[in-house]
């Protein structure tokens, strides 16, 4: 029998009822909570959400950086992604991919071309890699076109460089095809909702097998039913109303924790933005204002306080420096999003959505650096087998911190003494430094022997 699961909408007014005329005494008791990092329940997160006084606003940031900084501390992981094809059957009024839309000029790479896009990546520095294909492939090919690319991806490297992590956004897919994607070693599988406000769903997909809810909201029980533990799940955000949008995709979480005892490895906020040919992405149903998208990604950390949080290219470099110290753990950097898109890259008539930041990856860890950040290419925990509940053992207590913080800076290292402009390298070396003084000294002594094997040239070392 297959898996059916619906949202609670009654469950979900019930919680913005009784969320209304609450005292500051008692959102101040929701951030208390939140710090026990045993994440919130929807009454308190519907309470976080009516917050408009900025006194109260303020705590409520102060609180996801705290909570952040408990668990994954000053590391920011770096990703991009790589748009192989950008086909698809679905008709998502939102998007230009649609199939309608006979203005976007189509492609798909075939595997030559693939591994000419990840060189280019390998060379600005990059080691994770997510692969975003439209939903149809192409002809005679299927989903094994899908797993060449992942084949292709790991086998491409250049001196001193190759891909460590493939993390993949692409359709729902049945339990033996998700068992397949699982043999082809992925990392994460990614997938987006979109939005869970049935209507508007029903609305914004008027054909395809997209149409079908079900089959979409139920794709990650397929997923790790087929032995895939990391998964990472999404909203795009001025579909329908945020408030609803977190209230709901709470509900899949907490589905996904009770059935299988593992929640989203990760969460990403995109907003919707403007798309060749889309009226509705031009003018979003529910737009969401920068002060409100920023109370989402605060309160989705402290709801969720395990789970890593990706903020994408789709916002502009000044809001990613705010929204970056209210719990995101993960940006991807000096992205394209059409296929090809590296090796033309000022080529934008195949892309998906319009990029709001787009600073290549050297100006990206620049900025983030001087911040106070340290870049992370980790890819560690995989690598040792650390996904899933294994994850999520470490993550909710906060001892993930150990792994995360000596292989970020090794990872960064790697990147310094590689790939790095002067300038980058210089800032980079001095944050390395700062940070060592102030790591537990256990820790420290690790992180410095790590060091002292990438200065004398091994790459790959993490613990």
């Amino acid at each position: 029998m297959s898996t059916v699961f619906n949202i609670n909408d009654d469950r979900i007014q019930k919680a913005l009822d009784q969320a209304k005329n609450l005292s500051d005494n008692q959102v101040r008791d929701i951030f208390q909570k939140a710090k026990e990092l045993k994440g919130l329940n929807d009454n308190d997160i519907a309470t976080l959400m009516m917050i408009e006084n900025q006194d109260l606003l303020n705590e409520l940031y102060h609180t996801a950086f705290e909570i952040k900084e408990i668990i994954y501390g000053k590391r920011l992981v770096i990703f991009a992604p790589l748009y192989i094809s950008n086909y698809c059957k679905n008709e998502c009024l939102y998007c230009a991919f649609r199939a309608s839309n006979k203005d976007l000029h189509r492609k798909a790479l075939n595997q030559e071309e693939i591994s000419e896009e990840v060189k280019l990546l390998l060379q600005q520095g990059h080691k994770r890699i997510l692969i975003v294909a439209g939903e149809s492939y192409p002809p005679h090919e299927g989903l094994q076109y899908i797993l060449d690319a992942i084949a292709t991806t790991y086998a491409t490297k250049i001196p001193n460089a190759e891909v460590r992590r493939v993390n993949v956004n692409l359709a729902p897919m049945t339990v033996d095809e998700f068992k397949q994607l699982k043999n082809a070693k992925i990392g994460t599988f990614q997938l987006f909702q979109e939005t869970y406000h049935i209507p508007t769903y029903e609305k914004m997909h008027v054909a395809g097998k997209k149409r079908d809810y079900q089959w979409r909201i139920t794709a990650f029980d397929r997923a790790m039913e087929a032995g895939i533990d990391d998964v990472g799940i999404g909203v795009l955000f001025g579909l329908a109303d945020w408030k609803y949008e977190i209230l709901a995709m709470m509900q899949q979480i907490q589905h996904l924790e009770q059935k299988f005892g593992v929640g989203p490895h990760t969460i990403s906020v995109p907003r919707l933005e403007p798309a060749h040919g889309s009226d509705i992405a031009s003018n979003p149903p529910y737009p969401v204002s920068d002060q409100d998208f920023k109370k989402i990604v605060a309160i989705l950390r402290l709801a969720v306080p395990y789970t890593g949080m990706i903020l994408s290219t789709r916002e502009n470099a000044e809001l990613r420096k705010d929204i970056l110290a209210l719990g995101i753990s993960q940006i991807s950097a000096g992205s394209r999003t059409n296929p090809g898109g590296y090796k033309d890259s000022e080529q934008f008539d195949y892309a998906q959505f319009q990029l709001g930041d787009h600073r290549g990856i050297d100006e990206v860890i620049q900025d983030i650096t001087k911040d106070g950040y340290i870049p992370s290419f980790c890819t560690g925990c995989y690598r040792l087998g650390r996904t899933g509940a294994d994850f999520m053992d470490l993550a909710k207590p906060g001892e993930i911190k150990k792994h995360c913080q000596p292989n970020a800076i090794s990872t960064f290292l790697e990147y310094l003494i590689d790939f790095a402009s002067p300038k980058t390298k210089e800032i980079g070396m001095q944050l390395i430094q700062d940070t060592l003084k102030t790591m537990d000294p256990k820790i420290r002594q690790t992180t410095e022997r790590m060091i002292e094997k990438i200065q004398q040239g091994k790459r790959d070392v993490y613990v």
